[in-house]
């Protein structure tokens, strides 16, 4: 049935939805008072036993990847790769935090009658570093195996 606009009997939004009543969900009571936070009550609690976010265990977990992360960064950071060229000709050796440690060449690899070789061989092995760098960082973000199932009230 709907109201008619003049009647003055006509449903206002407090008829509609009062302030204090929770969605009966049939986990627990439906009506809260002036104090009571709404959003806990819509979420669970924060317990999981209605099947909530759990705020505590989001904020752990949270807390427990960005120690890994740290960790993991910095083991990359310090870790040593070579680039290589021309079969061990041309050796470069760079950490994962980028710094340049050092360059080899084998005597072999100088000609001065084709420094375009040389150039060609210097640049392909710090490519070749730059790969290793790179897969090193990327293998940084693994996290282990740190599942987020449990935050939303399931496992």
């Amino acid at each position: 049935m709907t109201p008619d606009p003049d009647d003055a009997a006509a449903l206002t939004p407090d008829d509609v939805v009062h302030p204090f009543t929770v969605p009966d969900d049939g986990i627990g009571p439906t009506t809260a008072e002036p104090g009571d936070d709404l959003l806990s009550a819509l979420l669970g609690g924060g317990g999981g036993a209605g099947g909530g976010l759990d705020f505590g265990a989001l904020m752990e977990q949270a807390s427990e990847m960005q120690a890994r992360l740290l960790a993991a960064q910095e083991e990359a950071a310090e870790a040593l790769v070579e680039g290589v060229a021309g079969g061990g000709v041309v050796k470069v050796a760079v950490t994962g935090g980028w710094d340049f440690q050092g360059v080899t060449i084998d005597a072999s690899a100088v000609d001065p009658t084709d420094v375009d070789m040389l150039q060609d061989l210097v640049l392909a092995a710090l490519r070749h570093a730059a790969t290793q760098v790179a897969e090193l960082q990327q293998g940084s973000v693994d996290l282990g195996g740190l599942g987020l199932g449990d935050l939303f009230g399931g496992s």
